[in-house]
């Protein structure tokens, strides 16, 4: 019986712990490097969670109407190297992401750079496997721990 009972423990413990694991994906699992979009609009939502950051803004279409887009981005942690932080990602701030569409065709996309209204570019972290080598990742062609 104590047998039973520590292996189910043991099963229960693995499915957890590797229940994040199986949450993350490669880039090109979720998202298409041959389509690339340009997303202009306000700050309508952000969720600062682990495995990946998302924006959430609404952009005009041309017929006038507003779609809300989903734009991941790294983990907070790498964002917050790179000087995108929860106070530079307010809502209302109107900004410009440069990234990729989701192959779904739902409204979500890979964030790359991210455009501020002063100006300032700083790359949205979010890359690994499948993402483009565009040169935009500061990470592109090192070895983790250059």
């Amino acid at each position: 019986m104590a047998r039973v009972i520590r292996l189910a423990a043991l099963g229960l413990f693995l499915a957890t712990a590797t229940a994040p694991g199986r949450a993350h994906h490669a880039f090109s699992a979720e998202f298409d490097a041959k389509a690339p979009v340009t997303l202009k609009g306000p700050i309508v939502k952000v969720e600062w969670i682990n495995p990946h950051a998302w924006i959430h803004m609404e952009v005009p279409r041309p017929d006038g109407k507003k779609d809300v887009w989903m734009v991941e981005g790294g983990t907070p942690n790498t964002l917050q190297r790179g000087g995108i932080t929860r106070d530079s990602v307010k809502i209302g701030t109107q900004i410009v992401v440069a990234g990729y569409k989701a192959k779904d065709g739902s409204l979500k996309a890979n964030g790359r750079d991210i455009t501020f209204p002063d100006g300032r570019t700083l790359f949205m972290g979010s890359s690994g496997t499948g993402a483009p080598r565009d040169g935009k990742d500061p990470r592109d062609g090192k070895r983790p721990g250059q």
